[in-house]
């Protein structure tokens, strides 16, 4: 297995630049894993491939403002901070743009508290300490980070959050639960369809690609999740009952599947805390039985997520069809439903 089996080519042209007006009119490519079919619909329409019983498990986070402008005291250079991580009450561990970040140097947040560099982590990741806590300026000095390749401006940033988010922290959208609507969540519950709900916050490493040519030896990023009791206990009778676990999202499956690997009896135990898990083809997925994505980023963890659960072969047969049928991919992109 190398890197590069994961990597496929995309023009710039493909990549969704704003969001489909209203949410579930984006397209859905629906792929079984067992015939190779490949089906075209809406994901409105979405519900013609569930069944009553059904149980979604949805990401709950919120995307916090993370992008931070400020000058540096006393000579004003700007600066662009990016928080990854809350470490305590008023420390974040933070990308950091700009020229001769060093630890103690001060900065002024525009709109914002005072700050301090108190440690050089990796490349350009600093630890700094506010003199306030962060989240009481989100409103007056936070940006929504949109990802790196969209570059229209967006107008609201809440089609940047789903529409049953609750729990802030991520610097990043679980995108493939940007496609509900209340409207649909609604219609899907009238149907049978359960909902259930966990939290997995995103980090921006979610977007970087694998470097190393052995995917095995790539370091995968960490990120804070939480299954609860309630939402263990209710996968728990689904597949007691033989019903279906179809995780909204890759944030979803990695919860779930973390959740799996530190369980006894095959009971889905609850779970607090940071998760490495790296899923790679020859992965054994223990919860999982179908998956709402969207469309990835080649050499990324995510494509060889969606690879262990479908087939390489046929995730890239997929993707490559979806360029045929001009469908829209990342963030603000098309979704696919793999059963």
């Amino acid at each position: 297995m190398r890197t590069d089996d994961f990597n496929y080519d995309l023009p710039e042209a493909f990549i969704a630049q704003t969001p489909i007006e209203p949410r579930h009119n984006s397209r859905l490519m629906v792929l079984d894993r067992r015939s190779k079919g490949i089906t075209h619909s809406i994901f409105h329409q979405i519900g013609s491939y569930l069944k009553p019983g059904d149980l979604l498990v949805i990401n709950q986070t919120r995307v916090i403002p993370a992008r931070i402008f400020a000058h540096k005291i006393p000579t004003g250079g700007q600066v662009e901070l990016l928080l990854l991580r809350k470490q305590d009450l008023t420390t974040w561990s933070c990308l950091v743009g700009g020229k001769g970040i060093k630890t103690g140097q001060r900065l002024q947040v525009i709109a914002g508290p005072e700050a301090e560099i108190t440690a050089t982590l990796e490349g350009s990741q600093r630890l700094v300490r506010f003199t306030q806590p962060m989240e009481n300026f989100f409103t007056s000095a936070g940006h929504v980070p949109l990802p790196p390749y969209i570059h229209e401006h967006l107008d609201d940033p809440e089609r940047y959050q789903t529409v049953y988010n609750k729990i802030a922290g991520s610097a990043a959208a679980p995108t493939a639960g940007l496609h509900f609507t209340p409207e649909l969540i609604q219609s899907l519950q009238e149907q049978g369809i359960q909902f259930a709900e966990l939290t997995l916050h995103v980090g921006l490493d979610t977007f970087a690609p694998v470097h190393e040519s052995d995917p095995t030896q790539h370091q995968i990023h960490r990120e804070w999740c939480e299954l609860s009791q309630e939402t263990a206990a209710t996968i728990n009778q689904a597949k007691r009952e033989g019903r279906r676990v179809i995780a909204v999202g890759t944030t979803s499956v990695r919860t779930l599947e973390s959740a799996a690997v530190i369980s006894q009896n095959n009971r889905l135990s609850a779970i607090s805390g940071e998760t490495n898990l790296f899923i790679l083809p020859g992965f054994e997925f223990k919860v999982v039985d179908a998956l709402i994505t969207n469309f990835h980023l080649p050499k990324s963890t995510l494509l060889m997520l969606v690879s262990a659960f479908a087939g390489r072969e046929f995730m890239l047969h997929a993707y490559e069809t979806a360029k045929q049928a001009g469908y829209r991919f990342f963030s603000f992109g098309d979704s696919m439903f793999i059963q």
